[in-house]
């Protein structure tokens, strides 16, 4: 566990994603929590795997749903064809899951065949921003 580091990113829906170069290949926590439009969550899904997420663990509205989103992204990014195994991009949803179990399993168990994650974004889709309140749930967990 050692250099790890830990990402919050606030996205209210219909926000423009940033655009970020140094988070190449990364884990990302997803915590949904406010409606948004389905466009926009694919938006969302295709930026995340442009931007390097190789391990999704979606939590919160949808959960299942931003799932698929992300698998479809993953695939539409290797047209369709088989990827190489380098930008597999594992997905999970926790619909029945506490948020610190989420948390907990992202810290302990989500790994990825071919990547050492140091990097974990918690990527927070709200109306209110939660930064210190999410880092240190995700700390404690």
């Amino acid at each position: 566990m050692h250099n790890k580091s830990l990402r919050y990113l606030h996205l209210r829906p219909d926000s423009p994603m940033p655009v970020w170069d140094d988070m190449h290949p990364f884990k990302v926590v997803l915590v949904i929590e406010a409606e948004l439009l389905q466009l926009w969550q694919w938006d969302v899904s295709r930026w995340l795997v442009s931007a390097g997420c190789r391990y999704l663990l979606a939590w919160g509205k949808d959960a299942g749903a931003w799932e698929e989103s992300v698998d479809e992204a993953s695939l539409e990014a290797a047209d369709y064809e088989d990827a190489p195994e380098d930008q597999l991009v594992i997905t999970t949803s926790h619909v029945d899951e506490d948020l610190d179990e989420v948390f907990w399993f992202a810290k302990n168990r989500a790994q990825h065949p071919l990547h050492d994650l140091r990097q974990t974004l918690i990527l927070h889709i709200a109306d209110a921003e939660q930064r210190d309140a999410l880092e240190e749930r995700y700390r404690q967990a």
